[in-house]
């Protein structure tokens, strides 16, 4: 069986995360959306995505395909569901298509013959603030699959281990920190690094390669991706990978991409001043949307960066390949490939935004390649309309 991870319209409510990957590639918990549906299923998966992603994120099928909503996160009762479904059938509820079983004909003109109502919740990603709002659910749902049967690797005496729910993967290092894993566990992924004088609250997860710097206080439903640097104040924040936020200044009830730098003494509000419900740009209304928030940080896409003492206000949401600089508060919206600040905006030229990637790519021994040209050479066509300056 041939397992197809589909966008919905989700794809387009969690832009503009969702302008170079698809919705399952987004990090929610310790792991991706596939990333767990992989080692829940222990099979690979494909994708139905957008026709400018499919070169990276490619398309397979055969005799017989289970589509699963990309959206959706896995847990045991709806893997009970989808284990049931027989060829022509398909999970709904209230008219949300959760999963189908189809023939590779069927697969390609969209057919289902049978709806089946599923009654369970599950955890479904529409918003990008969803992102860390159900993080701390989805560390948990994690850390159990992963660890489940295995012994923590050994750290340093230096440190204190509060809580019973604490595990280090092989090569994870720590020194002279404390992990309080009494309210939710913390999980160091391969290879991690924790350096001298962090204090770290669970839930947490610091995937594979990543590194947590000196004196770092980072607070409960937070997780750190893969080849990622952090350090000073972060509570509740999700960074997806290749990112950094390495000096001190505070992140809080926020998303950052992959390939994102924040610089030095750089902070996000995530309250306002007048306790009111936070709102966030909204691709598909062209608007400010009302999140139902009171806590709701910065929304910062792929490849986009800011300078030092760059300050965010309540409910920003930053576009792809953005670079942010100068005194003052920027825009609540800053649209895909700007660059500027507080004063005002230009476009952020292709040519110099693939000269910054190439040399970012290459300190981490990965190369700029055609295929990541393409896909922002599309996002940068598919988002003219939002650079009005």
């Amino acid at each position: 069986m041939t397992i197809v991870l589909f966008d919905d319209t989700s794809s387009e409510t969690l832009l503009p995360l969702t302008f170079t990957r698809p919705v399952s590639e987004i990090r929610i918990g310790i792991l991706t959306i596939a990333e767990k549906w992989k080692k829940y299923l222990d099979a690979e998966v494909s994708y139905k995505t957008k026709s400018y992603l499919k070169e990276k994120f490619p398309l397979r099928l055969s005799a017989d395909n289970l589509f699963i909503n990309g959206s959706i996160c896995p847990d045991e009762p709806l893997l009970d569901a989808i284990a049931k479904l027989k060829e022509g059938q398909a999970i709904v509820k209230n008219g949300l298509l959760i999963a189908g079983r189809l023939a590779s004909s069927d697969a390609l003109s969209g057919n289902i013959f049978e709806k089946l109502e599923y009654v369970n919740k599950f955890v479904r990603i529409c918003f990008p603030e969803d992102i860390f709002k159900f993080n701390d659910v989805e560390i948990r749902k994690d850390f159990t699959l992963i660890t489940k049967g295995r012994i923590s690797s050994e750290i340093s005496s230096t440190n204190v281990i509060l809580g019973e729910h604490f595990f280090a993967e092989e090569g994870a290092e720590a020194e002279c920190s404390t992990f309080n894993s009494k309210d939710g566990p913390v999980y160091l992924g391969k290879d991690t690094q924790v350096w001298e004088g962090s204090h770290i609250r669970g839930s947490f997860a610091l995937c594979d390669h990543s590194q947590v710097k000196m004196g770092s206080k980072i607070y409960g439903m937070t997780t750190i991706g893969p080849h990622c640097r952090v350090g000073g104040e972060i509570n509740n924040s999700v960074l997806q990978a290749y990112s950094s936020k390495g000096h001190d200044g505070f992140l809080g009830n926020s998303v950052l991409g992959e390939w994102c730098n924040i610089g030095a003494d750089s902070n996000n509000s995530n309250l306002k001043n007048n306790y009111a419900e936070v709102r966030l740009w909204d691709y598909t209304k062209e608007s400010f949307r009302k999140t139902g928030l009171q806590f709701c940080g910065l929304i910062m896409a792929d490849h986009s960066k800011c300078g030092i003492n760059t300050m965010f206000n309540t409910g920003t949401v930053i576009g792809v390949g953005v670079n942010v600089f100068g005194a003052g508060f920027p825009r609540n919206f800053v649209p895909d490939f700007s660059w500027g600040g507080a004063t005002g905006f230009d476009v952020h030229s292709l040519e110099k935004m693939f000269e910054t990637t190439a040399n970012v790519f290459e300190r981490r021994d990965r190369k700029f390649d055609e295929i990541e040209k393409s896909i922002l050479e599309q996002v940068f066509e598919l988002t003219g309309k939002y650079r009005r300056f």
